[in-house]
């Protein structure tokens, strides 16, 4: 009953518009007096203290400056054109450029939404020039784009680190390997789409080695970026939320450098920061509190329970988890999925037998899958907004084909769960 009435209340308030961060304060709200005869609505101004004060959480706003950073000052667009110089040969062109730079520009931006906004902004305008199918090249980026959460710096594998109380760095050394694999199954993909259909891929174009070899000093700076921030870690120089910090002088140094900076720059990179910033921190604040109330009411050591006495094997309940992620992917935004559901499931899977690193990443794959499948596939609606024309059903359409390879990922994960455990092995 609880779970029906939490449901109940919790689509109501997403099918009224409301905000998300204000729906899980309202449903926490609800449930404690519906089912716990104490004022558990006192806690909220500790819950919001001790949430936002944590320091590891400074390194969100951090990271999220750095990729404003990377994108005002041009860096992206010079990521991009240098790699369609050297991917330019490959079935999809173009298509393969929006990928590569999207792993790129994912192991310093560290979020989906900057990611796939930003390849976008500089990747549409030469789709169109030369020809592709739109539907393709708009769902290419919005794949592109989940890599930001997976490959590190990742803010999603910070928030799943901090909920769960697991180590980051190992967080980040897991998603690694499978990001880069991820990457190559999305530019396998179209490679073979562009070899059956033809007209999938536009005007050819012809790159000198020339050009190419010029082309390699645009690829620096986002090399140099990811040094300074995962480099640090692994050196022992910093932690997750130093090195963030690092990122961000290295970042303004290379703006510098390209003669980028001026007052608008500035003012750009400080409101884009604190606008999804903000976003960010009231889920985390409103979601801590709800899963306070769902943990004073009982009802995470009920499910724990439930589960347990099911005498299931982990493999059928791990099945259930992730036919659960897949459904609610459907239909709540992905940072909140997290926060909503990590503190119940993670411990049930972690009783079970499986690692938290191999969860964290296996659930990224997941929160991934869910930014490009309707309604609310976030990444679709972005790459949408920068569009600017015909019918986000198109890039619906384009992004299927990459939803099945995130899938394909899964099992790959499952079957071997080396992929994510073998670097961790090299930090303690």
């Amino acid at each position: 009953m609880i779970i029906a009435i939490t449901l109940a209340i919790l689509l109501t308030l997403l099918v009224l518009s409301v905000p998300v961060s204000a729906a899980l304060i309202v449903l926490g709200l609800s449930i404690g007096e519906i089912f716990s005869g104490f004022p558990l609505y006192r806690v909220l101004g500790e819950i919001t203290w001790s949430a936002s004060t944590d320091f590891l959480l400074l390194s969100i706003p951090l990271f999220v400056m750095l990729g404003e950073i990377l994108l005002r000052a041009g860096i992206a667009k010079r990521t991009y054109n240098a790699l369609n110089k050297w991917l330019s040969w490959l079935p999809g062109g173009l298509l393969q450029a929006n990928i590569g730079t999207s792993a790129l520009f994912a192991a310093t931006s560290g979020s989906s939404v900057a990611t796939a906004a930003t390849i976008t902004t500089v990747a549409l305008p030469q789709g169109r020039r030369y020809n592709y199918s739109e539907k393709l090249f708009a769902g290419s980026i919005a794949a592109g784009g989940t890599l930001g959460i997976l490959i590190p710096p990742s803010i999603n594998l910070i928030v799943y680190g901090f909920l769960t109380n697991t180590s980051i760095p190992r967080l980040f050394l897991a998603g690694i390997v499978p990001g880069v694999l991820l990457a190559i199954l999305f530019m396998l993909c179209i490679a073979v789409a562009c070899l059956i259909k033809p007209e999938l891929s536009g005007d050819k174009q012809n790159t000198s080695w020339k050009e190419r070899l010029e082309s390699l000093k645009d690829l620096i700076p986002v090399l140099l970026i990811f040094l300074v921030v995962i480099g640090s870690i692994y050196a022992g120089l910093a932690t997750p939320t130093e090195s963030a910090a690092l990122g961000v002088l290295a970042s303004l140094g290379l703006a510098f450098y390209y003669r980028t900076v001026s007052v608008s720059f500035f003012k750009q990179v400080f409101e884009g920061t604190m606008r999804t910033s903000s976003m960010i921190m009231l889920i985390l604040i409103s979601a801590n509190f709800l899963n306070f109330i769902l943990d004073s009411i009982g009802l995470a050591e009920m499910l724990s329970d439930f589960v347990i006495n099911l005498g299931t094997s982990p493999i059928y309940t791990l099945m259930v988890v992730i036919g659960l992620y897949v459904v609610l992917g459907f239909f709540i935004e992905t940072l909140s999925l997290m926060v909503i559901t990590v503190p119940i499931v993670a411990p049930i899977l972690v009783n079970l037998g499986y690692d938290p690193i191999w969860f964290g990443i296996l659930l990224i794959l997941l929160i991934e899958m869910a930014l490009i499948t309707p309604p609310v596939g976030l990444n679709l609606y972005v790459v949408q907004g920068v569009r600017r024309s015909g019918s986000i059903s198109d890039v619906m359409i384009g992004a299927a084909p990459f939803v099945f390879m995130i899938g394909v990922m899964i099992v790959l994960m499952i079957i071997f769960p080396e992929i994510s455990l073998y670097c961790t092995q090299f930090v303690n």
